[in-house]
């Protein structure tokens, strides 16, 4: 059970218990990789232990006058052992700047443009056989061929383009993330609204502001969807006071029933940063009243002072790896700015907790079917401690597991096991159970029933 919100109906007593939010930490190593990047997603290997990068490269298009006028993109590759010293192998697959010694894998169905690559988790039966799925947009090539679209790879190089399919004609230029929900057994993807403000076929007077987060849903990878975008995230009245008036895009991930967000508010024309953003349905998300951010700019003068693109994280060990691109200038002008791909991390599962205060709180769940097994606790509590006592859906407490009965946690870990002096949770297989956590000075991040590793 993750806390990152009311969905438990938590009630606290005594002294109120906050909900805190922990940012992850900057790499002491970055920037990883200097002067490229542009959106980025790494996967590690789960066979070799291989970190795995793609990202966005583009080169300027520049007129006689040395003005921009556009760019070209393409998905180029790295790979690293540690997930922190990062080559760039020259692949030979590609031309690139006049040269096939790159580390480019894909330029899209006509090699024109590959942009905004998102790496698709989905269930063994929708994968044709391929180990790697990646979405990509593609603009100015063929009649009904432009849009977002999906190509499979069995090792996340070589991209079979009698693969390549067409799901959405949608001009939707950001990083298109696309997320299988596994309650409604379908594919969601998220994305811009474009087709109620710019199109592929005529021209619309009046462009408008397409720069929301949108959703639109699908049954499958390999097959053009029906269905429209509907914008369901746009910038309030918190984030105009900050002119922060626009949403750049959303990389999604779904982990423990709840999407999570990497959210990309947008100033225009200069600022990109990362806030959290989480949802337990994919429609309604939340943001913190407080806007903190996932990913801020740094500091004046540094390599990713300009715009950050937060990513995904990447499960290593027990951290959580949060890689993104950083530029040190603003998005208005290309020309002045400089890439970056940095990373940044914290220890697993531990975004926003709940902190009880030094006279102590308490937080109670809701009612829960206990499935078994041991409880397990993702919580700090090196300056206090933690207590649990169990209770009946009347809040009567269960002999032998109130708190006195409790050995209490002390101490920091991502998953402590609850133990009660004479009983064991695992008796009550099959019981509605109440938890009521006593928080002293202390972090509780996620509870579990599972074993300990």
């Amino acid at each position: 059970g993750y806390i990152v919100d009311n969905h438990y109906a938590l009630k606290y007593k005594q002294q109120a218990v906050e909900r805190v939010f922990h940012p992850p930490r900057k790499h002491d190593r970055n920037p990883l990789i200097v002067g490229e990047g542009g959106y980025v997603t790494v996967r590690q290997n789960p066979d070799s232990g291989l970190f795995q990068m793609w990202y966005q490269t583009h080169t300027p298009r520049l007129d006689a006058q040395g003005k921009h006028k556009g760019s070209n993109y393409a998905i180029a590759y790295a790979e690293s052992k540690d997930g922190l010293d990062w080559q760039r192998p020259k692949l030979g697959l590609l031309e690139w700047k006049g040269t096939k010694e790159n580390n480019i894998v894909y330029k899209g169905i006509t090699d024109q443009r590959a942009s905004g690559q998102c790496l698709i988790e989905a269930p063994e039966a929708d994968r044709r056989g391929y180990r790697y799925l990646m979405s990509y947009h593609t603009g100015g090539v063929k009649k009904g061929m432009n849009g977002i679209r999906v190509v499979g790879s069995q090792d996340g190089i070589h991209w079979d383009k009698s693969s390549d399919t067409l799901l959405a004609e949608l001009h939707s230029d950001t990083l298109n993330s696309i997320v299988y929900d596994p309650v409604e057994k379908q594919y969601v993807m998220y994305c811009r609204a474009k087709h109620i403000y710019r199109t592929f076929r005529g021209d619309i007077l009046d462009t408008g502001a397409s720069r929301r987060v949108a959703r639109m849903t699908g049954p499958s990878l390999w097959e053009e969807w029906t269905t429209e975008p509907q914008n369901m995230l746009i910038p309030d009245e918190l984030d105009s006071t900050r002119q922060f008036n626009f949403f750049y895009g959303m990389p999604v991930q779904y982990h423990a029933g709840i999407f999570w967000g990497s959210l990309w508010p947008f100033k225009m024309n200069t600022d990109v940063v990362t806030e959290l953003a989480f949802s337990r349905d994919g429609i309604q998300f939340e943001r913190l009243p407080a806007r903190p951010r996932l990913l801020d700019l740094g500091k004046e003068g540094e390599w990713d002072d300009g715009m950050v693109f937060g990513n995904n994280w990447v499960e290593v060990g027990d951290e959580w790896w949060f890689y993104y691109s950083g530029f040190d200038g603003p998005h208005g002008d290309p020309t002045a700015r400089q890439p970056g791909i940095g990373v940044a991390t914290t220890k697993k599962e531990r975004l926003i907790s709940l902190r009880g205060p030094r006279s102590g709180g308490v937080v109670i769940t809701r009612q829960i079917q206990w499935p078994g097994g041991k409880l397990l606790l993702n919580a700090d509590a090196s300056g206090g401690e933690i207590k649990v006592r169990l209770s009946d859906a009347k809040r009567r407490v269960l002999e032998g597991f109130d708190y006195d009965d409790c050995v209490p946690l002390d101490s920091d870990s991502v998953r402590h096991t609850v133990r009660w002096k004479e009983k064991s949770i695992k008796s009550l297989k099959g019981q509605t159970i109440r938890l009521e956590i006593f928080l002293q000075d202390a972090d509780l991040f996620t509870f579990r029933a599972g074993h300990a590793e």
